[in-house]
This record gives structure tokens, sequence and C-alpha cells, in this order.
């Protein structure tokens, strides 16, 4: 028997289709509008900027939607029953009602949650009510049975959702279309494209997929990786009441370039006593470290040693690993986001970094776009970024303090400046302005990386520089031809380490954009 008459059924529809889209792509405001039709209300503000904003069309679901449930409910308690089609629309109505009801009561868990090991095991107790209310919307109804562990699964992934919104908000901040574009792939790193496949089967699997952030420096890749890695799937306790690790807390990030050959393998794979030269005692690495619900994050990919690449290519390849000098092999269980700022397509060309890894490595992309970009596509996203970082600086006086860096920018900089050093250069600018109340850019184009060249020279020739002062001068010199600390590392013939330092000291020196 058709339950359900043709409007009721086509709301049930919309509300289907809300519920699995991308809700950072504008499939989700048709949705709405199909679900809610003259009703429907504009948003104000851009829909897909803030999670708690954008909401007004809400309160009016929900109340569509309930009375929908209600009137089935009456028609299964008068003896009818729903055709299978007409049954996967109520459930997906039904699971619609039953997030939002509690998403209060996630966001609560959410602020109070600290980052600690234990903090993944504090009791859940609204998890009951949530059994309780699940089971009355749907196995009441004489509808598929619900266990408490398959309640369980639902309660990790609605808290799931909740979370990667916070963490997508928190750390891709903008309006512009290119920021917009971003938090919908991030959101797809997450969950995929098809958010009931997720749920079914691949909700414990996407630590075999490997998330590959590629981007100019100063875009925020690392935040990507974090929004993801923060969001992965933790499963819940139905015994315990609790999730079985820390939601907060398995995340991390080895910048590579940072550290020589030695200490990355130490700090990713771990070491044995007496492996090398300092190891006084076992060493975990981060693989070891890891739980299956967290993330190690490779920033730099492109500057791996080509040994360790090989080693990194077993672990995606087989999931197995070695302590340094030692030969007992161990399982990673997380998964692996890797970064760069480069095309690896020339060091692949030169033998420098393996195709085989690259591949392992690219099974899912994301592109950061450049601070040039998203201004260009959106003029308000440099007043929205502005206004963001002086709020995280000087909190209340946050509007006083962005309004002197838009004037600044705009009768010293002009709102055509391409911010080479993207989202990382407007942040030392407002710094800048915040404590000298001015910010000059060091001059850069065409003509810069000569002019570094003859300055150097210069100096070496009339004999200004102290022996530190050349090699940290000399190092920022090669780094900037290269664009690779390895790489100017192996043209020097130093440690990557050492040119690292030296740059960045260089940097201390003369300014961000400088080299």
């Amino acid at each position: 028997m058709q339950i359900l008459d043709s409007g009721e059924r086509a709301f049930a529809v919309s509300i289907s289709g809300l519920i699995y889209c991308n809700p950072f792509l504008a499939e989700r405001i048709e949705w709405e509008r199909a679900a809610l039709g003259d009703a429907y209300l504009t948003a104000d503000e851009p829909w897909n900027v803030h999670p708690d904003r954008a909401q007004a069309n809400l309160p009016a679901l929900m109340e569509r939607s309930e009375t929908l449930l209600a009137a089935v409910a009456t028609r299964l308690d008068a003896g009818d029953r729903l055709a299978a089609r007409d049954r996967d629309l109520y459930e997906d109505v039904a699971l619609f009602v039953l997030y939002h009801r509690f998403l209060p009561r996630f966001r609560d868990v959410l602020q109070r949650a600290e980052p600690a090991p234990s903090a993944g095991r504090r009791r859940v107790p609204f998890f009951r009510e949530f059994v309780s209310e699940a089971k009355r919307l749907f196995s009441s109804r004489g509808l598929e049975h619900r266990s408490r562990e398959d309640l369980a699964h639902l309660f990790a992934c609605f808290f799931q959702i909740r979370r990667a919104f916070d963490q997508i908000f928190g750390c891709i901040i903008g309006v512009s279309e290119p920021a917009i574009r971003l938090r919908a792939h991030v959101w797809q790193s997450i969950f995929t494209h098809d958010m009931r496949r997720y749920r079914r089967l691949l909700y414990d699997r996407m630590n075999d997929v490997t998330t590959l952030v590629t981007g100019p420096s100063g875009t925020g890749k690392e935040l990507v990786a974090r929004a993801i890695g923060l969001s992965r799937y933790v499963p819940f306790d139905p015994k315990g009441e609790s999730f079985t690790n820390d939601y907060l807390g398995a995340f991390y990030p080895v910048n590579l370039s940072a550290l020589s050959p030695t200490l990355i393998e130490s700090e990713l794979f771990g070491h044995r006593k007496g492996a090398f030269t300092g190891a006084t005692a076992d060493h975990a690495g981060w693989l070891e470290e890891c739980p299956a619900a967290g993330t190690v994050f490779l920033d730099e990919i492109g500057d791996l040693d080509p040994a360790i690449q090989l080693k990194c290519l077993r672990v995606l390849q087989d999931r197995t690993f070695q302590r340094v000098g030692d030969t007992t092999p161990m399982i990673f269980e997380g998964k692996i986001i890797a970064a760069t700022n480069r095309e690896l397509a020339e060091p692949m060309r030169t033998g420098r970094f393996r195709e085989d890894l690259y591949y392992r490595l690219c099974s899912d992309t994301v592109t950061t776009p450049s601070l040039h970009e998203r201004v260009a596509s959106d003029p308000g996203e440099l007043r929205h970024l502005v206004a963001h970082a002086a709020r995280q600086l000087v909190g209340d006086e946050g509007a006083t303090l962005a309004g002197e860096v838009e004037k600044w920018i705009d009768r010293h900089l002009g709102r055509d400046y391409p911010w080479p050093g993207n989202v990382r250069e407007l942040e030392q600018c407002i710094r800048n302005v915040l404590v000298r109340g001015e910010y000059h850019p060091p001059r850069t184009g065409p003509g810069a990386s000569s002019d570094r060249r003859e300055a150097l020279a210069n100096d070496v020739r009339d004999g200004r520089l102290s022996a530190g002062e050349l090699l940290r001068d000399y190092c920022a010199l090669v780094h900037a031809q290269t664009g690779s600390y390895l790489e100017a590392a192996r043209r020097l013939g130093l440690d990557r380490r050492t040119v690292k330092n030296r740059v960045e000291e260089h940097r201390r020196e003369h300014g961000s954009a400088a080299v």
C-alpha cells in the first residue's frame, strides 16, 4: 500500500537528498528549496561560511519532517505497511530529525572536550536517550530492528559529521568561491562523494586512502590536513558509553624539511636502543604511536630522502614498518596525509622522487588556492581574513586593528597587491601594523633574484660579511633558486637541517618574503 501521498513523498525525497549531499556545495540549497517551496527563506549571510549561521530554514524543515513522521506513525499503528522505497525515505527523514534533535548535545560534548589521552574515554551520558529515541522512530514502527551496536555506529557517524563541520570551518576561513570550494573538497576527503556508501562500508577503511595536499607556501596545507585528520571516524563503545579513542589528540605532524634523515627515521619509525649514536633507549615513532583513528601528516614530502621514500612506500603498500635497528615488523593502522608546495613532476623525472610513491600518495588530492586567487574571486575575502586574524590577535579590539590594516593596504599596497607570501604574509602584515603601524614587503619580481645575487657579491667583495652571515645569505639564495631544502643542501654539500636553519635565520633578518 502507498502510505505516502505524492506531496509527502516529494518532501521526503528532498530531505533524503539534503542529508546525503555535500553541505558546502550549492546542491544543499537546491534541496532545501525543493523541500520548502514558497516557504523557503533566503539567508542574509552566505549559506556555507559558518556552521551555525544561515540556518533560517531549519525550523521549517524540522516541523515538516516531524509532521510527516507523526502522520506515518499513525498510519502504521492503524495497520498500514510501508512499501520498500517509502520505508527508505521514512528512515532518511527520521535520520534528519534524530541528528538535529541531538545536535546541541554533540556541540556540548565538543565544547567540553580536552585534547588529552583520557578525553576520548569520557562517558557520553545522553547515548541512552539517543538509543531510546532512535528505537522509537525505527524499531517500534515495525521497521528493521536496530541493535544497540547499530545505533552506536549511527551515533559515531553523527558525532563525526558535527566534528567535521567544526574542523572544516575552524581551519578554512574565507567567503570567496575558492575558499568555499576548498571546504567542499575537504568534506569529500573525509566522507567521499557518496555518504550512503561511507556509512555502510567506508567509515573504517579511509585509512587506506592517502591524501596529498598541494599548493603554494603559506596557503594553509597543514590546516587542511588537520581538518581531515581530526574529523576521522571514531567508534563508539555502547557498553562503556564512550568513544574508543581521543578524537582531538590523534594528529601527528612531521615537518620533513626541518629534520635530518636520521631524525626523520627515528620520528616516523622509532628506534631500538643502540641503533645509532645517541640512541640511549628504545623510542616509539609516530607510526607506532598513531591509533587506527589517527593521522600522521608528512609535511614537505617532496624533500624526503630517497632511502626513506622507499620505507614510506612499504608502509603505504603493506602497512608494515620496522624500528631503526630492529627486524620485528609492526603494523601501521592509521592514515597518512602528505603535503608539498612543489610540482613533483621534475623530481620524478630526475629520479629524486619515486614515481611509485607518488602514485601511492595521490589516491586523494586537495589543492589549496593562493591568496591572490581568493581575493581576485571575491574582494570581500581580504576584509574577512583581516578581520578574523585581527580578532585572533587582539580580541575585542579586532575591528579597530582590522580598520588600520585595511587602511594601510589601501594606501600603500593597493587592493591588487599579489600577496606572494599568501595568507602567511597577510598575517605578518597584520602583526607589522599592530607593532609598528606599517608594513613594507620586500621587493619581489623578475629582478629580485639577480638583485640579491649582486648584493651578496658586493658584500663578499667588500668584506662586509662574517663567515656565519655569508653562509646564511648564500643558503637563502640557493634555496630561493631551487625551491627545495633538499636540493639546496645537495648543491651546497650541507645537511638539509643546516640549510633550513640558515634560511629561517635569513628570513628573520630580512623578512618572510625576502627569499
